[in-house]
């Protein structure tokens, strides 16, 4: 048997506040959305600002990042390259980059998905967020 990596809450804290940190750093309104390795939401957090669709997107980035293992722009990089299709795909909601996994030893321990600024931005605050813990 293996052992299996979570988010503590501590962890949970920590990216959200480098995350936070990031966004206020350069003044962008966003939405900020932590989930464990099955999607469920475990923190969000919507800055002074940022619209409230963003609070939608930032769950639904971070959902897809964390079931698909991958960053989020991968799916939409795949729609814009033309397989429409994939649209159809369950379960795959926030199709646009700013999904960021949370990757430990090859295991995915969730993800960070935000929303409220262009995607590279985006997934820059998710990234950093999830730098406060050494990954």
């Amino acid at each position: 048997m293996k052992t299996k990596h979570f988010l503590e809450t501590a962890d949970v804290k920590a990216i959200a506040a480098a995350a936070e940190a990031e966004a206020l750093k350069h003044n962008w309104p966003v939405t900020i959305a932590i989930v464990d390795d099955g999607g469920h939401l475990l923190s969000l957090q919507r800055l002074d600002g940022a619209a409230p669709i963003s609070s939608h997107i930032a769950p639904a980035k971070a959902h897809t990042a964390a079931l698909g293992r991958r960053e989020s722009k991968i799916y939409e990089d795949v729609i814009n390259g033309g397989r429409i299709s994939f649209l159809s795909a369950p379960e795959v909601k926030g199709m646009l980059e700013g999904g960021v996994p949370i990757i430990k030893e090859g295991q995915c321990l969730g993800a960070v998905g935000v929303s409220g600024v262009k995607s590279n931005e985006d997934a820059q605050i998710a990234k950093a967020g999830i730098a406060a813990i050494g990954l």
